[in-house]
């Protein structure tokens, strides 16, 4: 095929190879609306563009996105005359997930410390009950 005369065209195990992900994968984001194959017979074809849009998902799902705020920016997208509605809206959705998970490594951080404490404490008993050990066998 040469360039240009038809458009780029996948199978699901082409799509699923090149992303690592499984066929389950790409058939639960073709129930979810997030791609939209044709058919040929029991055959997915898969567009250029649902390679695009799958790729988006999956790196969407690696940002914390849920699969239906994906499906809100991809119809945003379908439907925007500009980009200006759709880059507030991404906006919007990438601040609250940058809220979200400051807040969370700040809630980890507080576990962490807390983890070294205790452990601390564990091993001052530990080398309390060893010395005790020692002073009882000599």
């Amino acid at each position: 095929m040469l360039h240009g005369t038809m458009p780029q065209t996948y199978t699901i195990s082409d799509l699923a190879k090149e992303f690592e992900v499984t066929t389950r994968t790409i058939r639960h984001y073709e129930e979810q609306g997030l791609i939209s194959p044709r058919r040929e017979g029991t055959n997915r074809i898969f567009s250029n563009r649902d390679r695009v849009r799958l790729k988006l998902a999956l790196r969407g799902k690696r940002l914390g996105f849920s699969l239906s705020d994906i499906r809100e920016l991809f119809e945003l997208y379908d439907l925007a005359k500009d980009e200006k509605k759709q880059l507030e809206e991404f906006l919007a959705k990438l601040e609250k997930r940058r809220a979200f998970l400051e807040q969370q490594r700040e809630d980890i951080e507080v576990m962490l410390n807390e983890i070294r404490f205790f452990a601390n404490q564990c091993r001052r008993l530990l080398a309390g009950k060893n010395n005790e050990k020692k002073e009882r066998v000599a």
